[in-house]
């Protein structure tokens, strides 16, 4: 039996391996964290994580060729395939930081894999890294050996699923990235983790390159989505300067073959593990390699993001009078996204910053994201939430302005405004008649994701500001101040 290890129980990790497991049942799989609470979690009833049709899968595999363990070193010794997805974080100091990725973990599962190791091994690095780490791996690996008879493969086989339709992303994934080194030995490792795939994923989805070509695609990805997101953003702004609306333009253009429907909805802006944090990444490999027009380039799609958010916040503050100060304002969504409990990087840190900033009272409520997790976010240093659980400041601080509560209509009550910050599906069936009847007057709507029926809000008495459609008029007359 094929064994195959995955180090980090993490959003790629956890449901990558529990996705191997359930099609190849004749290849044992554990996945393997120095969390022991994480682990704990993964063996529990109430995972770490919150994906639909996750739980199902590890329910499915659990105990029969999938296992989560602290066993690190273990399974490490007896895997003949390891899967590494450890955080790289960006860099907080030192050469490079605030752009270049921390390979700190990475370095530290190498030099353990070669510690323990007794056996060949094949090592696919699952986490985004820098063009050219797999040459870094390979020489940690090859002078920490126990024995020059132990021979390491390095594949880069980076992870394109989306958060929310994680599990759907890997049964049925649009394509499978491998790269290798373009020898007998790197092609014969290719060969292997394909034969894995082809358990359920066609051959012509299956992509083959050279290592270099692979830990590339994956920054270029993230870049690329990330870009598309900013672009319609952007357009959104001037869409509210000139009375266009923004799901308008966004439907001409996905008309358009050569652009299509994907990626086109105006935002407060998107979030995530991964689009900032690979784009900065890039940004420090292009200005290595003397490419300074091309970091820059890089650079403006974060800071269209920034803009965005910063925006909203202006937006809501101007539009009550300028000031938000002592006033309480409903937070509905915390998530990056809907279907799913990630809250990494998400937009509503910001603008509740922001808001905060302005001492705003702020009430919370997301359907799958803890009061816990909000409370850490609110109080963290922008960084730290990108390293890993058990290494995060055990930070117990409270911001008393913020009140994580059960329900929208409990959110709502007695508030001045309402920001919808995460586009999950329930927020569409309040009763808004309702959440009208229990806040303060004048209400006022503020749309982040662009997904309420902005006419009817108004007709029930709502201000409503909705990112990229026509301005109420008593928007237009509420000039946004710096």
């Amino acid at each position: 039996m094929v064994k195959i290890c995955g180090i980090g129980a993490g959003y790629v990790g956890g449901p990558t391996m529990a996705v191997i497991a359930l099609k190849c049942p004749s290849i044992e799989v554990a996945v393997v964290d120095i969390s022991h609470s994480r682990i704990s979690a993964w063996n529990s009833n109430k995972l770490p994580i919150y994906e639909p049709g996750l739980e199902e899968v590890v329910n499915q595999c659990r105990g029969k060729n999938l296992l989560f363990s602290t066993d690190v070193e273990k399974h490490v010794y007896e895997a003949d395939i390891i899967f590494v997805s450890v955080n790289t974080p960006t860099k907080v100091r030192g050469l490079g930081a605030g752009k270049a990725a921390d390979l700190t973990y990475w370095e530290s599962a190498a030099r353990m894999i070669a510690d323990v190791s007794k056996s060949n091994k094949i090592v696919i690095e699952k986490s985004t890294v820098p063009v050219r780490t797999a040459e870094a791996i390979e020489k940690i690996l090859t002078h920490n050996t126990n024995s020059k008879d132990i021979k390491y493969q390095i594949l880069s086989n980076p992870e394109f699923l989306s958060e929310g339709t994680a599990i759907q992303d890997l049964l049925n994934p649009d394509r499978v990235l491998i790269g290798g080194n373009q020898d007998p030995e790197g092609i014969e490792a290719i060969k292997k983790l394909k034969a894995i795939y082809a358990h359920w994923v066609p051959e012509d989805r299956i992509i083959t390159t050279n290592l270099w070509s692979a830990e590339l695609s994956k920054l270029a990805d993230n870049a690329f989505l990330a870009q598309r997101i900013s672009s319609i953003n952007a357009m959104s702004a001037l869409c509210e300067a000139t009375g266009a609306e923004v799901s308008q333009v966004s439907l001409a253009l996905s008309k358009n073959t050569k652009i299509g429907p994907k990626f086109l909805n105006a935002s407060v802006g998107f979030g995530g593990s991964c689009f900032q944090k690979d784009i900065l990444n890039l940004v420090y490999i292009c200005e290595s390699n003397g490419l300074s027009e091309v970091a820059n380039y890089w650079k403006e799609v974060i800071k269209v993001n920034d803009y965005q958010k910063s925006r909203f916040v202006h937006r809501v503050v101007t539009s009550m009078f300028n000031t938000v100060s002592g006033k309480k304002i409903a937070i509905l969504g915390f998530a990056f996204k809907k279907d799913t409990s990630d809250t990494r990087k998400t937009p509503a840190i910001d603008v509740c910053k922001g808001l905060l900033g302005d001492n705003a009272f702020l009430s919370i409520y997301d359907p799958r994201v803890t009061e816990m997790q909000i409370q850490k976010d609110l109080s963290m240093d922008g960084v730290e939430w990108d390293h890993p659980i058990h290494l995060q400041p055990k930070s117990s601080s409270v911001v008393k302005q913020v009140n994580v509560v059960g329900d929208a209509y409990e959110a709502t009550r007695d508030a001045h405004g309402l920001c919808i910050l995460t586009e999950w599906e329930e927020f569409k069936t309040i009763d808004y008649q309702r959440v009208y009847d229990n806040m303060e007057k004048p209400a006022f709507v503020f749309d982040g994701r662009n997904m309420l029926n902005v006419d009817k809000l108004r007709e029930i008495g709502f201000i409503v500001y909705s990112i990229g459609r026509p301005l109420d008029q008593w928007l237009k007359n509420m000039k946004i101040v710096n």
